[in-house]
C-alpha cells in the first residue's frame, strides 16, 4: 500500500519538484521542471486507484488517498492552477519562490485527498507553512511584517482545528472526515469549522488575507488567490453542508467583501477583497446546503481559481513593468500594455458574471439556489454583490490603470513583461470563455447532480440589465468613485491594536519584575551567593590545592631521584638492567 501510495498521489510530484529546485542549477532545466511537474500531476488524475488508500500508523487508521467525484473536482483545478501558476512564473530566478510554491500545492493536494484528519492536520501545515514564505520572499519591511501577522494567524486556526480534532477523536474514537449533521454537531465539530473558516477568510477572521496577499510576490499572489481559501472551501463542503449559520454569513461576507474593494486604491487589495467577497457566494452555497448549492459553492470554486488568478497575473504584469500598484499611481497604459488590459477585462467580466464566460453559469448556481430555497435575504445580499462586483473590478480597476488620466505628468516608465507572463493569462482566458460557452464540461465533474441551465432567456436578460445599470451608474459617478491614496482599516486593526496593548502590558510587568528580582538579589540574594562563595574558595584551598600540591610534591621528587640516578656510568646501567631481568624471570617462575 505504500508503494501505492508513493506512486499514485499527486503530491508526490509537487515534493519532489520542490526538492529538485534545490539540486538543480540550469535555468532551463528548473523551467523543465516547473512545467513538467503538474502535467505529471494531471496524467496521475486519470490513474487514481477507486479503492481508498489506508494504513495503520502508531494505532491510527490514516487514509491520505480517498477519491472520490468532490475531491477529483478540485485535484483537477488544482493541477490546472499550478501549470499556469508555474507558467507566469517562469522567469523568476529564485529556487525558494519555486519550492515553497511546489510545496504549497503539494499540501492543497493533501488536504484535497486526505481521508482522515491526521493526515489533513499534517497537509493543512504544510500549506500554512509554504505560503508564509511566498510573503516573507519579497523583500521589504511590510512584506515582513504581513507574513509574520499572516503565520500567527494560521497558527491560531491550525491550534483550533487541532483542538477540534483531539475533542473528537476523544469523544468518538475516530479520525474519519465525514459529513457533519447540524443536529448532532458538537464543540469538536464548531472548533473544526472555525479552523477552516479562518483559512476561508469568513469575517470576522477574514482581515489576514488583505494584509498578506498584496505584500507577497508577484508570481506568489497567483498561487496565494488560488488555493488557501479554495482548499478551505473544499473542507467545509465535504464536512459542514447544510450548516443554516454559513449560508448567512457567506452572503454577508460577498457583500462585506465588496463594499471594501469599492473604497480601496491599493490594486491587489481591491482583488484580495473580492475574493474574500466570491468565497462568501461558495460559503453561502454550501450552508443553503441542497444539491443546486453544494454545487453552485463547487462550480463556482473552480471557475474562480482561474479567473482570479487571470486578474491577480495582471495586476501583477502591471506591478512587474511599472513597479506600481496603487490606482491613483497608474494610468493611461492601454497604449504600453494592451495585452495585460485584454487579460485583465476577460478576468474581470467573468468574475462579473458576463454571459459566455464562467463566472456567469457558476454564479448564478448559488443565486438560482437562494431563490429554490426561499432565502429573500440572501439573495438579495448576493444580487447587491454582484453589483458592487462589476462596479469595481469589471469597470473602476481596468479604467483606473489604462484609460484614466495618469495623476502624473510624466508619462510611466514601462518595460516589456516576459512572454510566459502573457502565455499563462491566455491559457486561464481560454479557461474562462471555455466554461463559459460549454457549461455542461464543467457540471458533469460536480459532485451532486443538480438540474441547471444557465442560458435561460430570462437569465441572460436579467444579467445584462443589471450589469448595464451598474455601467451607467458609473458613469454618472465616475467622479465621486474616483480612488484616494488614503487607508482603509479592517477589523485587523482590533487585532494590532490588542497586540500592541498586550506588548506594552507585558513589557511594563516584566520591568516591574525585574526590578524586584534585582531587588531582592542585591539585599538577600547576593549575601547568600557570597557567603557560598567564601566557603567554596576555602574548601579548595584547604582540601582540593593541598591535595593536588601533594601529589605535585611526589611527583617532583621521583623526578629528582630518577634524575640522580642518571649518573653516567654504564656498569651501573647493565647491572640495574641485569637485576631486573633476574626479578622479572623470578616472578615467571615463581607464579
Amino acid at each position: 500500500m505504500t508503494t501505492e501510495l508513493l506512486v499514485s498521489h499527486p503530491s508526490i510530484p509537487f515534493v519532489v519538484g520542490a526538492l529538485l529546485m534545490w539540486f538543480v542549477r540550469t535555468v532551463r532545466l528548473r523551467q523543465a521542471v516547473l512545467v513538467a511537474v503538474p502535467l505529471v500531476a494531471l496524467m496521475q488524475l486519470s490513474h487514481l486507484p477507486d479503492t481508498a488508500g489506508t494504513f495503520t500508523y502508531l494505532g491510527l487508521a490514516l487514509q491520505p488517498l480517498r477519491v472520490d467525484s468532490l475531491s477529483f473536482l478540485f485535484l483537477h483545478v488544482f493541477c490546472i492552477m499550478a501549470l499556469i501558476g508555474f507558467v507566469y512564473s517562469l522567469h523568476v530566478l529564485n529556487p525558494g519562490t519555486h519550492g515553497a510554491a511546489l510545496l504549497y500545492v503539494a499540501g492543497s493536494l493533501g488536504v484535497t485527498l486526505s481521508g482522515d484528519y491526521v493526515t489533513l492536520f499534517v497537509f493543512w501545515e504544510l500549506m500554512a507553512v509554504a505560503s508564509t514564505f511566498l510573503i516573507w520572499l519579497q523583500p521589504t519591511r511590510t512584506a515582513r511584517d504581513a507574513g509574520l501577522r499572516y503565520f500567527l494567524v494560521h497558527s491560531a486556526g491550525g491550534l483550533a482545528l487541532l483542538c477540534g480534532i483531539i475533542l473528537r477523536y476523544l469523544e468518538t474514537g475516530d479520525l474519519a472526515v465525514v459529513q457533519v449533521v447540524p443536529a448532532t454537531a458538537g464543540l469538536a465539530d464548531y472548533l473544526i469549522m472555525a479552523g477552516f473558516m479562518l483559512n476561508a477568510a469568513v469575517p470576522p477572521l477574514h482581515a489576514w488575507l488583505a494584509d498578506a496577499y498584496p505584500e507577497a510576490t508577484i508570481t506568489g499572489a497567483v498561487f496565494l488567490c488560488a488555493f488557501t481559501t479554495k482548499t478551505a472551501v473544499y473542507a467545509l463542503c465535504r464536512v459542514f453542508p447544510g450548516f443554516d449559520v454559513l449560508a448567512v454569513w457567506g452572503a454577508c461576507m460577498a457583500l462585506y467583501g465588496v463594499c471594501y474593494a469599492i473604497v480601496e486604491n491599493n490594486s491587489r487589495r481591491i482583488l484580495s477583497y473580492h475574493i474574500i467577497s466570491q468565497v462568501g457566494y461558495m460559503v453561502c452555497g454550501i450552508g443553503i446546503g441542497t444539491d443546486l448549492g453544494v454545487s453552485g459553492a463547487c462550480a463556482h470554486a473552480y471557475a474562480h481559481i482561474i479567473y482570479k488568478a487571470l486578474l491577480f497575473m495582471g495586476v501583477g504584469c502591471v506591478l512587474e513593468m511599472t513597479g506600481r500598484q496603487k490606482l491613483t499611481e497608474l494610468g493611461g497604459l492601454y497604449r504600453s500594455m494592451p495585452w495585460a488590459l485584454v487579460f485583465t477585462v476577460i478576468g474581470g467580466i467573468s468574475i462579473s458574471g458576463f454571459p459566455l464566460t464562467s463566472g456567469f453559469v457558476s454564479k448564478s448556481m448559488v443565486t438560482a439556489a437562494a431563490a429554490e430555497a426561499h432565502c429573500s435575504g440572501i439573495l438579495l445580499l448576493l444580487m447587491l454583490a454582484s453589483v458592487g462586483t462589476f462596479l469595481s473590478v469589471g469597470i473602476k480597476l481596468p479604467y483606473c490603470i489604462w484609460f484614466r488620466e495618469p495623476v502624473e505628468k510624466a508619462p510611466l516608465q514601462t518595460r516589456q513583461a516576459p512572454w510566459n507572463m502573457y502565455l499563462a493569462m491566455a491559457i486561464a482566458g481560454f479557461f474562462c470563455f471555455f466554461i463559459g460557452c460549454s457549461p455542461d464540461w464543467l457540471y458533469r465533474l460536480l459532485p451532486r447532480h443538480a438540474a441547471y441551465h444557465p442560458y435561460t432567456a430570462s437569465h441572460v436578460s436579467e444579467t445584462l440589465q443589471l450589469l448595464g445599470f451598474t455601467g451607467l451608474g458609473f458613469y454618472l459617478l465616475a467622479r465621486k468613485l474616483a480612488p484616494h491614496d488614503t487607508l482603509q482599516l479592517d477589523l485587523d486593526w482590533v487585532y494590532r491594536r490588542a497586540a500592541a496593548v498586550l506588548q506594552h502590558w507585558c513589557r511594563a510587568r516584566a520591568q516591574q519584575y525585574d526590578e524586584k528580582l534585582g531587588e531582592l538579589y542585591a539585599t538577600r540574594g547576593l549575601h547568600h551567593f557570597m557567603g557560598v562563595a567564601r566557603r567554596c574558595a576555602t574548601y579548595d584551598i584547604e582540601r582540593i590545592d593541598r591535595f593536588v600540591d601533594g601529589i605535585a610534591q611526589q611527583v617532583a621528587g621521583c623526578g629528582e631521584r630518577i634524575r640522580n640516578f642518571h649518573n653516567g656510568k654504564i656498569q651501573h646501567y647493565i647491572g640495574a638492567a641485569m637485576m631486573l631481568l633476574f626479578l622479572v624471570l623470578g616472578i615467571i617462575v615463581y607464579f
